[in-house]
Parts: structure tokens; C-alpha cells; sequence
């Protein structure tokens, strides 16, 4: 018996089945509730038994939130009662594993953190402030989904404790990573929104790969305590939809100042006043000057089918009346400060070294019952697969500067001298060239090259990662076609920090005029 079967034998039927899962969007959602087409307890029903059927499969979710029925059908009480909600309540969402739930162990997908694999529980004491942030809003949580260990790579989850999560728009192709059950679950109808986080690529690398919308906000907007780190000063929690418009919706509730994230302090005031949908219309590209991909960005050169995908997407926005300016970085020492962090061949980690301090922090929040309550702790309860030693999934750590001393004394925080020089020089670059140029952005395939195999030990090969996880600047990724092999091609549109409402209108532009995302074809194995 499944779930689903279990959670609701001999309940009385709900209402009217709920629409096609695959393509439902948040505005759809509330106007089922207003029609009395469905409610959210039917809803929350439906995407249930898309789990049950689906999620064998495609192992998307690893925890079922078995109160998700209740909280919706209370959602449903509330708006028989007249109370206005906002636009997520009764909303079906998923929330990525490292994000601290109430009931849930946080496992960061690492079978040492959960004892139905030999580990130790950490069970939180309270919610991140995302995910209560997301109760707050009515938002249904489903569960939470699956991701690598420590969320160490941006392409797959193939080691996790649950097993290696499946592409749902490519099959046989990587899913995208670290976020890739948040990707699979929203691809595959099983949620209308997904909350996912990144580091190095782990919010726009999925949702490229999976054929979606993504939001990788600037550092500081949205708080990210209570979330397993790799990073402080590069973690960042975003939205993973399958419109541009539920990816701002979802931006709306996520952003703020939060006293449990003193960076957020930064975000205050940049938030719209509005919020980040009430812009999104149309002939937002009218106008704007957007920068291309080139040598002077990255001197990584795009393959063939590529170019010509990237080229039709510059020719679709130059029609909507976007200017574009070629390799505005060209002569700008931009491409020069980019540094493969040894053994890595492609990813730059610097700031990272921090990861001993941000899990000391981590740690002492899940509150005074938990499992483990120092990095010391931490590290002796994971000895016999360290993360940090020869051989493990962090093992590049010591190449990186301050890294030693971090890992002497997790309760101080490192002073990272040259990550800052660093953070400064990519900032100081991009308002040089945005101003010389007369940017308001830039838009570049999110991946050089076509979406390589699962199981070759190929990775994602994206246009910028490093430079604006360590810059902190935003992104949008989102849908723009597909290769001949059906794989899905993305575009990446990013800015200057707190430019969030932009780019989300012309992405929103783009989208509405040229519709590339189709519904994936869904696959039970």
C-alpha cells in the first residue's frame, strides 16, 4: 500500500480531480480554488499520487510529509472562512533535504546523517527561516527531496543515501545538481514549486538540465540559516518553477531580512516595493542592452550546436527588441580571475574555506537535543568517510587559502583575505564594463556544451559559476529550446546585485514570446 493509500483509507472522496500536474502554474492553482474546480486538500491529493506513481522512478522525494493533507485542508477552512490569503496558500511545494524542516532529519543526502543507514539524526528544533517562511505563506510542504552528499557537486545525486536521481525532461542524461530532486519533483508534476540552494550551480544547473525556470538571487537577499552550508559566503536559497512568474511569486515570500542571517541586513530596502511578479509583462526587452558570452567573460568557447541554439535565442530577443552587445567583457582582465581550485578541472571555490566555521554555526542552531553540536562532533561521527580527507567529496579544501586554519578552529570565523580581494575585483569589473557598456544585463546559454550522459562521470559544463557565486550577483535561468537530441537548452540571464526584478521581467518577455518549455514525457521505469 502506498502512501497515498495508507494516509487516506477510509477517508470520504474530496472534490473534482485536480488539472494536468505537469503543466499547472501558481495563477491556474488559485483559480481552481476561486472556481471550486479543486481545492487544496484535492490538490495536495493529486500531487501525492503523482509521488506514488512517479517517484519510484525518478526518486525525487526521499521524505513524505504526512501532515501535508491537513495543512492544506486547513488552508481550505481559512478561505471558507473569508480570509484573504496570499497567492501560494494551498500551493503543493518540496523543500531540498539540507533545509532544516521540523520532523525531519537533515541529511544533506549522506547516509552518516541518517540513522535508517547506520548514521546519527539531526533533527532540527526549528524551521529554517525559508521554510517557515514558506508555512507562513500557506504553501503545502510535500517533502523534501534528495541531493548529493553535502551537496558536494552540481551535476547529479548518484550518492546519495537514497540513491541517484533521475533527469525527468532527458532521460539518460544527468539531472542537474546539487538540487536535483527539488528539479525532478517540480518537472514531474509532483509539485507546482520547489525551494532549492546554491553554492556552485546547484540552483541553475537543475533547473537548466530539467527544462525549467530558476532564481539564484544575490547574496543576501534571502536568508540561508538552518540550511546545511558549504559556504556562507556563497550559499544562497532560491526558487525552481516551471513559469517565471511562480518563480517570482515564490521569490516574494523567500526574500527579507531575517535577525538569523545578519547578511540579509544588506537586502533591506532592495526588495520591490511591489513585490518581484507585479513588473512581469510585456516589452520588458524593449530597449535593454544585454551583454553576450565570450572571452572576455570566460575563455571557454561554446560547442557548435550551441552557438547555433544561442544564436537563434539572440535573434529571438533582438526581435522583441533587446540590443545586444557582444563580449562585453573584452579587455577587461574579467576572464583572468578565474581559478579551477586544484584537483577540479572546471570549478573555482574559492570562498568555501569557511565550510568548518559555517557548520559550527549550523550545528549549534538545530538546538540544545541534537545529535551533534560542534564541527568537532561533526567530524568524528563522519571519520570513517571524512568529507575532508583523502578521497573525500571536500578533499580540494586544502587547496584553497585559509582552509587549514578554518579547520584548526571551527568556532572562529576565518578573516579570507583573498576571497575578498577576490569578491571585490569580479564587483569592481562588472559596474565598470555595465557602465562603460550601458548594460542592464547579460544572457548567456547556461551550459557551453550539451547535457552530458548520466553514469560517464561527465559534468555540467555552465558559462558562469564560480564567478558569480563568489561576485554574488543574481541569475534567472530558464527554458529556451532544446538540442536535437530533445535535450534541453537554457538561457541565463544575470545582473547587477539586487537586479532581481529585472531580469525576471525580461526573462518573463522571453518566455511569453517564444513558449519554448513542452511538458516532459513522464516515465514509471
Amino acid at each position: 500500500m502506498s502512501y497515498f493509500d495508507s494516509a487516506n483509507e477510509g477517508a470520504p472522496p474530496t472534490d473534482a480531480a485536480a488539472p494536468d500536474l505537469s503543466t499547472l502554474t501558481v495563477a491556474q492553482v488559485q483559480e481552481g480554488f476561486t472556481s471550486g474546480r479543486f481545492t487544496a486538500q484535492s490538490l495536495a491529493e493529486a500531487c501525492m499520487k503523482q509521488i506514488d506513481a512517479f517517484n519510484a522512478h525518478y526518486n525525487a522525494v526521499i521524505f513524505i510529509n504526512e501532515a501535508a493533507i491537513d495543512d492544506a485542508r486547513a488552508i481550505d477552512q481559512r478561505r471558507l472562512a473569508g480570509e484573504a490569503l496570499g497567492p501560494l496558500a494551498g500551493v503543493p511545494v518540496v523543500v531540498k533535504d539540507p533545509m532544516d524542516m521540523v520532523g525531519f532529519p537533515t541529511t544533506a543526502g549522506w547516509s552518516l546523517l541518517y540513522s535508517k543507514t547506520g548514521g546519527v539524526d539531526l533533527m532540527p528544533a526549528t524551521d529554517s527561516p525559508v521554510v517557515a517562511r514558506m508555512r507562513a505563506a500557506g504553501a503545502v510542504i510535500l517533502g523534501k527531496t534528495n541531493v548529493p552528499v553535502l551537496s558536494h557537486t552540481g551535476t547529479h545525486a548518484d550518492d546519495s543515501w537514497a540513491g541517484p536521481t533521475l533527469n525527468v525532461a532527458m532521460p539518460g542524461r544527468v539531472p542537474g545538481g546539487s538540487s536535483a530532486g527539488t528539479a525532478a519533483a517540480v518537472s514531474a508534476g509532483m509539485a507546482v514549486l520547489g525551494l532549492a540552494e546554491e553554492t556552485g550551480g546547484s540552483i541553475q544547473n537543475p533547473a537548466s538540465a530539467q527544462d525549467l525556470v530558476g532564481i539564484k538571487p544575490t547574496i543576501g537577499l534571502v536568508p540561508n540559516a538552518g540550511v546545511m552550508p558549504l559556504s556562507g559566503n556563497r550559499d544562497v536559497v532560491g526558487p525552481i518553477a516551471r513559469c517565471v512568474r511562480d518563480a517570482a511569486l515564490c521569490l516574494d515570500v523567500l526574500a527579507g531580512y531575517s535577525s538569523e542571517d545578519p547578511k540579509t541586513l544588506a537586502g533591506v530596502g532592495k526588495k520591490p516595493a511591489l513585490g518581484y511578479a507585479a513588473r512581469l509583462g510585456s516589452q520588458s526587452l524593449k530597449g535593454v542592452r544585454l551583454g553576450l558570452y565570450g572571452p572576455g567573460w570566460r575563455a571557454q568557447p561554446l560547442s557548435p550546436p550551441t552557438q547555433r541554439l544561442y544564436a537563434r535565442a539572440a535573434q529571438e530577443l533582438r526581435a522583441l527588441g533587446a540590443v545586444l552587445v557582444d563580449d562585453p567583457f573584452a579587455g577587461s582582465g574579467f576572464a583572468a580571475l578565474r581559478q579551477p581550485t586544484t584537483p577540479l578541472p572546471n570549478f573555482d571555490a574559492r570562498g568555501m574555506e569557511s565550510v568548518p566555521y559555517d557548520l559550527q554555526r549550523y550545528l549549534e542552531r538545530l538546538g540544545p537535543n541534537a545529535a551533534l553540536k560542534t564541527f568537532d562532533e561533526f567530524a568524528a561521527a563522519t571519520a570513517s568517510q571524512s568529507a575532508f580527507g583523502e578521497g573525500g567529496v571536500l578533499a580540494f579544501m586544502h587547496n584553497l587559502p585559509d582552509f587549514a586554519a578554518s579547520l584548526a578552529s571551527p568556532s572562529k570565523p576565518p578573516a579570507l583575505p583573498d576571497f575578498i580581494a577576490l569578491k571585490e575585483a569580479y564587483l569592481r569589473i562588472v559596474d565598470e564594463v555595465f557602465a562603460r557598456e550601458r548594460l542592464d544585463g547579460l544572457v548567456f546559454p547556461q551550459m557551453r556544451e550539451e547535457l552530458p550522459p548520466s553514469g560517464t562521470g561527465q559534468t555540467i559544463q555552465e558559462t558562469t559559476v564560480g564567478e558569480i557565486n563568489i561576485a554574488g550577483l543574481p541569475a534567472v535561468t530558464m527554458p529556451a529550446g532544446y538540442y536535437e537530441s530533445g535535450a534541453p537548452f537554457g538561457l541565463l540571464f544575470v545582473g547587477r546585485l539586487w537586479s532581481e526584478a529585472d531580469l525576471l521581467a525580461y526573462a518573463h518577455d522571453y518566455e511569453t514570446a517564444t513558449r519554448h518549455r513542452k511538458p516532459p514525457v513522464l516515465s514509471r521505469g
